[in-house]
C-alpha cells in the first residue's frame, strides 16, 4: 500500500475507497501506548511525546483529507471496541460505519488528560461543540446507536453485517460518484481541518501531559494494565485480575474500575 500511495498521481487514480478495519474480534482499538506515555512524562521527554502524537496527527490528517487523492474516500469499519485514539481514528475518515454491537469513549478523563489526536476538530465537524465536549468531559461510553442518531457514525449496520454495510455504501455512493466527491470536496473546503489546527492541539495536549501529577500517572499505570486485560484472550489472565473487573459490563467501565484502583 505505502508504494501504491507513493506512486505517480496517474498511477492513483483509480484508488476510490480505502477502508479502515480491525482483525481482532470485539475490539477496533484501544487507544494510544499509555505505558509509554508514562515512561516519557515520567523522564520529562517533551519532545520524544510530541513526535509521538505529531504521528497520531499525521494519520488523522491523512485520513481527513483523504491522502491527498480527490477521488478517494476513507471509510472507517468499527466492529467492536474503539477506545481514545482509536476513537479518533474511526472519526478521521470520511465515512464513519459501525455495528450495533460497537461501544466508543474517550476515557483520557480518568487520568485528568484529554483525547488531544483531533478529537475536539473532528467531533466539531460532526456535532456541535457542546456535545462533543460533554463526551471529552464525561468520558462515558456510547453504544454505535446513540452515536448514529447523533450523527457521529454515518451508517449503522446489525451485528456481523458490517461488511456487507461497506459493500453496500460502496455500491450506492458509486452510482452517484461524481456528486459524492464534490460534497466531499466542498465539506472540507468549507468546514476543512487544518494540518496547523491538529499541531496547535498537539502543542496543549504535550503541555497538559507534562503537568500531569504522580498519582495521575499511577492511574494510567493501573488503566494501560486494564487495556492488556481487555486484550488478552481469557485463558492467559489470572483468576484474580478476573475477579477484579468481574461486575464491570463494559470496557469502558472496566477502565474506570482500574482508574478507582
Amino acid at each position: 500500500m505505502a508504494s501504491y500511495l507513493n506512486s505517480e498521481p496517474t498511477a492513483r487514480d483509480d484508488l476510490r475507497y480505502m477502508v479502515m478495519a480491525s482483525a481482532t474480534p470485539q475490539f477496533f482499538n484501544l487507544g494510544g501506548d499509555l505505558e509509554l506515555f508514562v515512561r516519557l512524562i515520567s523522564d520529562r521527554d517533551r519532545d520524544a511525546l510530541y513526535e509521538y502524537g505529531r504521528t497520531g496527527i499525521d494519520v488523522v490528517y491523512d485520513n481527513w483529507t483523504h491522502l491527498g487523492i480527490p477521488t478517494l474516500t476513507t471509510i472507517s469499519l468499527v466492529q467492536g471496541v474503539a477506545l481514545g485514539g482509536g476513537f479518533e481514528g474511526a472519526l478521521s475518515c470520511n465515512v464513519f460505519i459501525a455495528e450495533e454491537c460497537a461501544q466508543m469513549a474517550f476515557p483520557e478523563m480518568l487520568f485528568n488528560m484529554f483525547p488531544g489526536m483531533g478529537a475536539y476538530s473532528l467531533l466539531t465537524r460532526r456535532i456541535e461543540p457542546f456535545r462533543a465536549e460533554r463526551m471529552m468531559r464525561t468520558g462515558r461510553q456510547y453504544r454505535a446507536r446513540e452515536l448514529w442518531e447523533m450523527g457521529v457514525v454515518d451508517v449503522l449496520a446489525s451485528d456481523g453485517e458490517g461488511v456487507h454495510a461497506v459493500n453496500d455504501f460502496i455500491r450506492r455512493h458509486g452510482h452517484s460518484r461524481n456528486a459524492q466527491e464534490a460534497i466531499q470536496q466542498v465539506r472540507q473546503r468549507v468546514n476543512p481541518i487544518t494540518r496547523q489546527e491538529l499541531v496547535d492541539v498537539l502543542e496543549i495536549w504535550v503541555d497538559a501531559a507534562m503537568r500531569l501529577t504522580a498519582r495521575d500517572l499511577r492511574v494510567m499505570e493501573r488503566i494501560a494494565a486494564a487495556q492488556e486485560l481487555l486484550d488478552a484472550p481469557k485463558d492467559e489472565t489470572s483468576a484474580s485480575s478476573r475477579d477484579h473487573y468481574a461486575e464491570a459490563e463494559t470496557p469502558a467501565s472496566v477502565l474506570r474500575v482500574a482508574a478507582g484502583g
